[in-house]
């Protein structure tokens, strides 16, 4: 593990348990702990810090899943076809990424957030247990689309550009699938699971992961997701859309300074 100073150590450890929490209510909890990890390690190789980042991530976002399996409906057999349907998905994305330049994806990427933040303020049942027909039945096509659009489709925006992917996968399988915004949450994990284990896993094969540094900000991750999944189980998705807003325009406002200084 790199000299790393007891005050950026323990700036870490909050971001860690602040992104946990953030990713445990709807995603994008890495908005926080990368930038956190590439700022407290600036001299390392960014191959580690991204590592680094999934090894913490999959714990808390594996706590945020066990929480939830203990108290929502979370339809496990679908969220592990829809997660290994990203996970190529990502795979795929990844191949392409080489080819296509991040400056043209974000404006694309921050229109598509903002319309979606619109459309989250102008629809206040979107995502309740009242509105949008969340609770309702899901039909087989709406199932397999799901595995094939927010699969596929979200796992290939992951590989190829990356960030928000969460905060999508919670909207698309509200969406699609009819659930309310704390079930898409918890179901959300499941998915994310499956994606963050196949991205650990070769960089545990590359040898690119500070495991030392991941186990002690994995703790604080962990702690933060459990808080922010039992937040959102007791204060139900009227929370989970509040956070939600912020997230997406938290989003908008990075990719607007990525913009701006690229």
């Amino acid at each position: 593990m790199p000299e790393i100073t007891l005050t950026t150590l323990v700036i870490l450890c909050l971001a860690a348990a602040a992104a946990g929490w953030i990713d445990a209510v709807v995603g994008g909890g890495g908005l926080l702990l990368l930038p956190a990890l590439l700022l407290g390690l600036p001299h390392v190789p960014a191959a580690h810090v991204l590592g680094t980042n999934k090894a913490v991530a999959i714990v808390g976002t594996s706590g945020a899943a066990v929480t939830y399996l203990r108290k929502a409906p979370v339809r496990v057999g679908t969220a592990v076809r829809i997660g290994l349907m990203a996970l190529a998905g990502s795979m795929a994305g990844a191949f392409f990424a080489a080819g296509i330049s991040s400056d043209v994806l974000r404006p694309v990427i921050m229109v598509v957030l903002l319309a979606v933040a619109a459309f989250v303020m102008l629809r206040p049942s979107f995502g309740t247990a009242a509105g949008d027909g969340a609770g309702e039945k899901v039909t087989r096509a709406r199932t397999v689309t799901a595995i094939v659009l927010v699969g596929g489709g979200i796992g290939f925006y992951d590989g190829l550009f990356g960030p928000g992917t969460g905060t999508f996968l919670v909207l698309a399988l509200t969406a699609v699938l009819h659930l309310d915004l704390v079930t898409a949450s918890a179901n959300a994990k499941i998915v994310n699971v499956c994606t963050n284990a196949g991205a650990l896993a070769m960089f545990a094969y590359q040898g690119t992961v500070l495991w030392q540094l991941a186990g002690l900000m994995a703790v604080f991750n962990l702690a933060g997701a459990m808080l922010g999944a039992r937040m959102a189980l007791r204060k139900g998705s009227d929370f989970v859309r509040g956070v939600l807003l912020v997230v997406v325009f938290s989003l908008v406002a990075k990719l607007g300074f990525d913009q701006w200084t690229a």
